[in-house]
């Protein structure tokens, strides 16, 4: 059996303010967020010189997917949540996605400079 190819699109540390976690659902104020995606893609056999652009994925989906597209009147208890929305926002807007990677960093927990969150990933099923 062939193992299928991949194109890996990666969009890191995005800094977003969302509302989430117990201290936002008390003071209705976004907490901030380092989200990272990563996405793979199906791709073509090969990318020669003249490959249309088509034949990826724009990294500005994969931005959109962890900033605007994130409602911004939805409080989510749990930063799962979060990544569920983002892993869900880029599956539905492209059948080539087979598999979403998103890690999430709450910064407003961080002490001495360590990254405090989660990693998911979920694949088409």
């Amino acid at each position: 059996m062939r193992l299928r190819d991949l194109l890996q699109l990666q969009v890191h540390d995005l800094e977003v303010e969302v509302l989430t976690g117990i201290y936002s659902e008390e003071t209705h104020l976004p907490q901030p967020l380092r989200i990272s995606v990563t996405a793979d893609i199906d791709m073509p056999e090969r990318f020669d010189p003249d490959t249309p652009l088509g034949a990826s994925k724009s990294y500005i989906d994969l931005k959109h997917a962890a900033t605007t597209a994130l409602p911004r009147d939805t409080h989510f208890t749990l930063i799962e949540a979060v990544a569920e929305h983002v892993c869900d926002t880029l599956f539905v807007s492209d059948a080539r996605v087979r598999r979403v990677e998103v890690r999430i960093v709450k910064l407003a927990i961080s002490e001495g400079g360590e990254s405090i969150g989660i990693t998911m990933v979920r694949h088409r099923g």
